[in-house]
């Protein structure tokens, strides 16, 4: 066994096969060390995500007493996946397994995969089949947007995505069946330990419904609480996220920048984990505005927004980082920001919405949680807390720079590059590109090369990660990050800098400097 550092707050332990991985996931599972967040088994490794250093440096000193012999139990029993043949990189596949476009198809249906772990999102489970007839490599760069229901190959693995999702496995098909529903008991399909059987499809196939037509389907907004005028670039319910799921595929999500969500939650005396409103300040978009239809105890952290508030004979710019009080009708609009990306706007007693696994937290990459805000949807106050409010000089926001030093931690596969691109990684100022959000950070500079050009198995990874394609161009998780990837991790950023990093809009730059 072998341990890579992820951070200062998580590890990854390498070991010699599947069977040795799943065999440590059940025993820490069994004997979960306190402060343990998360356990991810992946094909060679397992990532153990702790809520700080010394739960992990504990946890990593539990790994060494622990008997592994013992062959963890799993549940075999056999699941049908319908596959319409139509994946756009069928023929690629033919051709790099020196197969024709039907013996791919043969060779697919015609064997017995194994269930072996999940992650990458919810309900996406990495199943491996009996022979390595479609071994295949991952495109050199990820699609932004792989289709709901694809199924796809990578290494020797296969699997369904369960909805739309950034991602760089080859497309073979398309299945019309759900793998993912929260509702549902179990809520995935497909389990570790089932056995898979795909399942050549006659009929056409029909996908779930798109996010916009479940949007439609909402219930009416209610009379009283906060209403939705305009949403700016992007307005989002969040809180503290959802960890302890990770191995299930689903991600932590919660505030991007969770320091000034928990400052904002703090202003009007709600608990720092009650639910508010993300949105990202974009000069490009109408500025996010509200209207509250009931006396509301408001305030507004994060970016440097101007804020304006107009009603009755009523027109006023307040300040941020404070208590505010809206009546009746009056308009709260968060305007351009003068610094930062993403401001949070807390309502005094917390918004209520709806909950998935625990939290009332949006998350883009698996869609659990409530949707993206959109004009006209009015969200309630929940109960007071009975905490009192804090003044703005105990909660100012910090600095916001648009060029930003942020320190990381090399690790876990820095050993995949080669020493100058190490350096160029830590010298260079790199650029965040348009096409970032809260998945990932999407850089751009000079391009990394590697000293290994083989295929990663996947492996967990956790917010803050700086994984490098094959392009060669960075791109840092944010909270909505898939629970595994398959590209080399240069670097994680450390924890304490992942919040100020998540404060810089477009064209800004990053430098990664080495942790202590």
């Amino acid at each position: 066994m072998r341990i890579r550092p992820c951070g200062d707050r998580a590890f990854l332990a390498e070991l010699d096969s599947l069977d040795a991985v799943l065999a440590l996931h059940a025993a820490l599972a069994t004997r979960r060390p306190a402060g343990v967040v998360d356990l991810v088994p992946a094909a060679r490794t397992l990532l153990v995500r702790a809520a700080d250093p010394d739960a992990a440096a504990a946890a990593r000193a539990l790994i060494a007493t622990l008997d592994l012999t013992a062959a963890p139990q799993r549940d075999d029993a056999l699941v049908e996946i319908r596959v319409h043949y139509d994946g756009a990189d069928l023929a690629d596949v033919a051709q790099a397994t020196g197969l024709s476009v039907d013996a791919v198809v043969a060779a697919h249906t015609g064997q017995v995969w194994t269930a072996a772990f999940g992650g990458f999102a919810p309900g996406f489970t990495y199943c491996v089949g009996e022979n390595d007839s479609l071994t295949v490599p991952r495109r050199a760069t990820p699609r932004t947007s792989v289709p709901a229901g694809a199924v796809g190959l990578a290494g020797e693995f296969s699997a369904v995505y369960p909805r739309a999702t950034p991602g760089g496995w080859q497309l073979i098909g398309t299945s019309p069946d759900v793998l993912w529903d929260a509702a549902r008991t179990p809520p995935a399909l497909v389990a570790p330990g089932n056995r898979v059987r795909y399942v050549a499809a006659r009929e056409a196939v029909t996908l779930r419904p798109t996010p916009a037509e479940k949007a439609a389907a909402r219930p009416v907004p209610l009379d009283q609480g906060l209403e939705i005028l305009t949403t700016g670039a992007q307005a989002l319910v969040q809180d503290r996220g959802r960890p302890g799921f990770a191995d299930l595929g689903v991600s932590a999500s919660g505030a991007t920048d969770r320091a000034s969500a928990a400052a904002a939650n703090t202003l009007v005396g709600n608990p720092p984990d009650a639910a508010l409103i993300e949105c990202v300040a974009d000069p490009s978009s109408d500025a996010l505005a509200v209207r509250a239809r009931e006396t509301l105890l408001v305030a507004v952290t994060g970016a440097s927004v101007r804020l304006t508030l107009t009603g009755p004979a009523t027109c006023a710019e307040p300040p941020a980082d404070t208590p505010l009080v809206l009546h009746a009708g009056h308009t709260l609009t968060l305007g351009e920001a003068d610094a930062g990306l993403r401001a949070y706007l807390a309502v005094r007693g917390g918004l209520a919405a709806e909950r998935v696994l625990g939290s009332a937290a949006t998350d883009l990459l698996s869609g659990e949680g409530p949707a993206p805000l959109r004009p006209g949807d009015v969200l309630a106050a929940g109960r007071t807390t009975g905490l009192a409010a804090v003044p703005l000089a105990r909660h100012a926001t910090p600095s916001l720079p648009r060029h930003l030093d942020a320190r990381v931690h090399l690790g876990p596969r820095d050993d995949w590059f080669t020493p100058d691109a190490l350096t160029s990684f830590l010298a260079q100022r790199w650029t965040v590109t348009p096409r970032s959000n809260r998945i990932g950070m999407r850089l751009a500079g000079d391009p990394l090369t590697r000293v290994v050009t083989g295929e990663l198995r996947s492996e967990g990874v956790v917010a803050g990660a700086v994984q490098v394609p094959a392009d060669g161009q960075p791109v840092v998780f944010g909270p909505d990050h898939p629970v595994t990837g398959g590209y080399p991790v240069i670097a994680v950023v450390a924890d304490a800098d992942i919040d100020r990093l998540a404060q810089l809009p477009p064209g800004s730059t990053v430098r990664f400097v080495r942790a202590d």
